[in-house]
């Protein structure tokens, strides 16, 4: 059997990062900044003050000195007035410094009231501040040129704003991958159908293209696929649009395996040794306009799915996107034991708490376990030449 991290680096290896486009900055959260993105304007980008207060000179500070006032200077105000020695203007928080002035005494060290009030014709400071004080300078956060956000970051409402207040309208983002989820199987009925004879809800697709949403990937196709191979080749066609084909079921050694009966010989079909999860499928899908496509063929048993998912969907999707694969883990101990087969990795989906982990079914991480997976806010992992867990030992486990 292949290992887990052979099969990993056999589907790293069929994709690259996407393009990328402009986009406008306050869009595409989730995607990631391809190119360096530095200031084209200083910031803050005039001398402003950092207080509701008055403009003044320093050199005419001294308790109890009695200034003129010259002018009120509202935030975004379009002129201001020159302050001249013995003289201030009433200043609001972020607006521009006047001509001459250095410093800013808060309203609150003066004899003015806070709050709306008619602009006095004096203002005596009652506390003294330091020359520059309240004065957010020009470029004294950002200078222009500077580099603020590196390539690679993951697009965000605060990295928009940061973009905005260096000057750019759009940035150069990631496109996100656009997926396509074919769930595979003549048993499969869509979820809340009434089931007949032999037949099953079809919850791997909605699993799939939920983590696969989850993860910052776009889903531009979720069907549903009879084992009838004409149907599936039908269903590969709509795909054409895609950048990453995901399918579950049809993988294994049955009789009926669709997805092997169709693209066997351009998809390499393996046996990982992992539980769950052996059947795997990888390789790349030749589209009539020429491009080559991933294609991740999971297994079919939905436990099986939600782990292939997130050892090898996760990674790759990543690496289209550009953002990182980075999987935290921690040593953790569990609150149970339970055993493990032989030669193959085991993933468990386990439940954090204080205590430990522990498998959220009793039967472990049986793959048709289905409907325990919501419980799971962790992945244990069991060592290939482990076959025991004992209660209080420590398993290394992924945060989901």
């Amino acid at each position: 059997m292949r290992s887990v991290e052979d099969h990993l680096s056999a589907v790293l290896a069929l994709g690259e990062r996407l393009d990328a486009e402009q986009a406008p900055v306050g869009s595409g959260y989730g995607r990631t900044l391809a190119a360096d993105v530095a200031a084209v304007v200083a910031v803050p980008p005039f001398d402003n003050s950092a207080m509701d207060g008055f403009a003044v000179r320093a050199a005419d500070l001294e308790p109890g000195a009695r200034l003129m006032v010259v002018g009120d200077i509202p935030a975004g105000a379009t002129s201001v007035p020159w302050v001249g020695p013995g003289e201030a203007a009433r200043i609001m928080t972020g607006a521009p410094m006047p001509t001459g002035a250095d410093t800013v005494v808060p309203v609150e060290l003066t004899d003015q009231p806070s709050g709306a009030a008619d602009l006095p014709a004096t203002v005596e400071v009652r506390e003294v501040v330091t020359e520059g004080r309240h004065v957010r300078g020009r470029g004294e956060d950002v200078a222009v040129g500077d580099v603020v956000l590196p390539a690679g970051l993951r697009w965000s409402p605060a990295a928009a704003s940061s973009a905005a207040s260096l000057g750019h309208g759009t940035v150069p983002l990631v496109r996100r991958p656009r997926v396509a989820v074919l769930a595979t199987g003549s048993e499969l009925v869509a979820a809340g159908q009434p089931l007949g004879f032999g037949q099953i809800p079809d919850s791997n697709s909605i699993l799939l293209a939920g983590l696969c949403e989850g993860w910052g990937a776009e889903v531009a196709m979720v069907e549903s696929v009879s084992d009838d191979p004409a149907h599936f080749r039908a269903a590969l066609a709509r795909a054409i649009d895609a950048d990453l084909v995901l399918t579950s079921g049809g993988v294994s050694v049955g009789a009926f395996e669709v997805v092997r009966q169709v693209v066997e010989g351009d998809i390499s079909f393996d046996k990982v040794a992992m539980q769950p999860g052996k059947p795997q499928a990888s390789g790349l899908l030749a589209w009539p306009d020429g491009r080559r496509v991933p294609m991740l063929g999971l297994p079919g048993n939905p436990v099986s799915v939600f782990v292939s998912a997130w050892v090898y969907a996760r990674p790759l999707l990543a690496k289209l996107g550009g953002w990182s694969d980075a999987w935290p883990s921690s040593l953790l101990p569990a609150t149970v034991g339970w055993s493990g087969p032989e030669g193959r990795r085991q993933f468990v989906p386990v439940k954090i708490s204080e205590e430990g982990v522990t498998p959220v079914h009793r039967l472990g991480s049986g793959s048709h376990l289905v409907a325990s997976l919501a419980l799971a806010d962790g992945l244990a992992v069991v060592p290939e030449d482990v076959t025991t867990v004992a209660a209080g030992e420590t398993v290394t486990v992924h945060a989901l």
